[in-house]
């Protein structure tokens, strides 16, 4: 879907990275610039999953030979990345005002936790800092428990990564009908925030309260993770009466006076507890059985390694394991476009290749 497109990217973490994955599995050229010589980050293994379809080269951008080269690149470019802190790439002598000097129409696309500008902007973060002070955390656990979500999920790649690839498509379609480029401000902290739009339409109801556990999607019995016998889990969320009336049918619960009364907050709790001792009397797979295919809203919580071989997997490949890594297929899909994975580059694999070719 992006062919034609180049992507240059300076090594980073997290979100910069995974969003030129994305880019990547859509088609697009994406040249990953490692640290010549440097180390692989702690944690991440020699060819990153997050390099799957790139091209990489290895320059010193303190070299000054080696910066040539990138600013070579970056005048065949579309866009850039870079995940560095305000400032960093301008000490380099390769901010946004030089590297559009070099190509009008590159967009310059920032991805950092707090953003370009503001009192923390120099400041250290990680994802759960920048989602805390957003308050995309605050309605992430139940009443009574500590805020906690998914690693990286809501704001690494939620509000940052996802922001960041929709503000360099953006910046390059309109650089394509202006032929001027743009800088992308992607910054977790605004991404983050952003994505509350979707519970904050709920105030207008009156359906979200500010207390914790008391919301119509955190409160109610019927939104709700549930442990099970065997210490596998359940979750339940059917919000819609006729899906809640399925579900109390399911469990022979239809006729019972307090579970009929779906939105009475007064009872939210008493039927959370009551939820709570009938799923913890059989195992997850028990409950998976009676639900699965039906339209009661209710599914096992599976580990990535259960979900590449349950029945839903099997027909949609989202999960896949390739050479022995497990990773998820490229997402969405195009009724145009064939995704196929490939494989990661070595540090600086192709850097003959895309020397010659600026030769060129």
């Amino acid at each position: 879907m992006l062919n034609g497109v180049r992507i240059i990217e300076i090594e980073g973490l997290g979100p910069g990275p995974f969003a030129s994955m994305l880019l990547a599995d859509l088609g697009a050229d994406v040249i990953v610039v490692h640290r010549k010589g440097g180390a692989v980050t702690p944690g991440m293994p020699e060819r990153s999953l997050l390099d799957r379809g790139k091209r990489s080269i290895a320059l010193d951008l303190k070299d000054g030979d080696d910066l040539d080269t990138l600013k070579s690149l970056i005048a065949t470019a579309d866009g850039l990345i870079e995940g560095f802190r305000p400032g960093v790439m301008e000490k380099l002598g390769i901010g946004p005002d030089v590297c559009q000097n070099l190509n009008p129409r590159l967009v310059f696309g920032r991805m950092t936790g707090w953003g370009q500008s503001g009192p923390l902007e120099k400041v250290a973060g990680h994802d759960l800092n920048y989602i805390s002070l957003s308050g995309a955390l605050w309605y992430s656990s139940a009443a009574g428990d500590a805020p906690q979500t998914p690693a990286t999920m809501v704001g690494d790649i939620g509000g940052g990564a996802m922001y960041l690839v929709t503000g360099l498509l953006a910046g390059i379609l309109n650089a394509r009908t202006t032929g001027q480029g743009t800088v992308v401000d992607a910054a977790i902290y605004d991404g983050s925030a952003h994505m509350m739009n979707l519970l904050m339409s709920l105030r207008q109801t009156g359906n979200l309260s500010d207390a914790r556990g008391h919301s119509l999607l955190d409160g109610p019995h019927w939104s709700r993770t549930y442990r099970c016998a065997d210490g596998g889990f359940m979750t339940v969320q059917c919000l819609e009466p006729k899906f809640y009336a399925l579900f109390l049918d399911l469990l022979g619960l239809s006729n019972d006076p307090e579970f009929q009364q779906q939105y009475n907050p007064k009872l939210w709790q008493t039927l959370t507890d009551r939820l709570t001792g009938i799923f913890a009397s059989h195992p997850r797979d028990h409950w998976a059985n009676i639900f699965v295919g039906t339209d009661a809203c209710v599914a096992p919580v599976l580990s990535p390694e259960e979900a590449l071989t349950h029945p839903m997997n099997q027909a949609r490949q989202a999960w896949q394991d390739h050479e022995g890594t497990l990773q998820a297929a490229g997402a969405p899909r195009f009724s145009s476009y064939n995704w196929e994975p490939r494989p990661s580059p070595a540090r600086g694999e192709q850097d003959e290749e895309i020397r010659a070719s600026l030769k060129d």
